[in-house]
């Protein structure tokens, strides 16, 4: 069965420096080689990785990276321009317009 064209919600709340961070990328660019959409958003600790390689790579390929503004002033970091800065209900669009919603928390 084809994924192709299928879309897929990622949510990501830990550092980039936590194992359950790097699960999310790596499932996002397993997602993205069987070509589904992939819309991740970073929210909490996952502000902090907006501007990782690992993620901006992702950002290259085609990924949908938002990321919480709310999170991003709580942590005094700045808004880069990898992300799509948003609020929870830019979350809520993601959690219901997506075939699948996984979180990595």
């Amino acid at each position: 069965m084809s994924l192709r064209g299928r879309k897929l919600g990622l949510l990501l709340s830990c550092g980039p420096d936590q194992p359950n961070f790097d699960h999310g990328v790596r499932l996002a660019q397993a997602a993205l080689e069987e070509g589904l959409q992939v819309y991740l958003y970073c929210i909490d600790d996952a502000v902090n990785g907006v501007s990782d390689s690992r993620l901006k790579r992702l950002v290259d390929r085609g990924v949908h990276l938002f990321a919480c503004a709310y999170g991003a002033q709580r942590r005094n970091r700045a808004r880069e321009e990898t992300a799509t800065w948003a609020g929870l209900a830019t979350l809520t669009d993601i959690i219901s317009g997506t075939d699948r919603f996984l979180s990595f928390n």
